[in-house]
C-alpha cells in the first residue's frame, strides 16, 4: 500500500507504523471526564467497513503523524493530511 506524504511524497506503508483509529486524538476533558468517558476512551473502537480516519507514524521517515482516510474494504486511500494541521485536539 502507497501512502501520499503531504510534504514527502508517495511513500510505502512499510515505512509507517498504524496507531489506531483517529478517533483517539479526541481525548476526554481531564477535568471533566468521567470514568466511564474514559474507559470508552482507552477500550472501546469501531470496527467500521468502508471509509475510516487512521492515524499513522512514519517511522521510517520524518516521524510525523499522519491521518490517512481509507477504505477498509478495499485499502483505497482517499485522503492524507499531517495530524497537526487536521483541526483536531492533540
Amino acid at each position: 500500500m502507497i501512502i501520499n506524504h503531504p510534504l514527502l511524497g508517495p511513500r510505502d506503508s512499510a515505512e509507517f507504523v498504524y496507531l489506531g483509529t483517529a478517533n483517539l486524538m479526541d481525548r476526554p476533558d481531564p477535568d471533566t471526564a468521567t470514568p466511564e468517558d474514559w474507559h470508552d476512551y482507552a477500550y472501546l473502537r469501531d470496527n467500521p467497513a468502508g471509509p475510516h480516519r487512521e492515524l499513522w507514524f512514519h517511522e521510517g521517515g520524518d516521524r510525523s503523524i499522519l491521518i490517512v482516510t481509507r477504505d477498509t474494504t478495499t485499502h483505497e486511500i482517499s485522503s492524507v493530511e499531517l495530524a497537526r494541521n487536521s483541526g483536531a485536539q492533540a
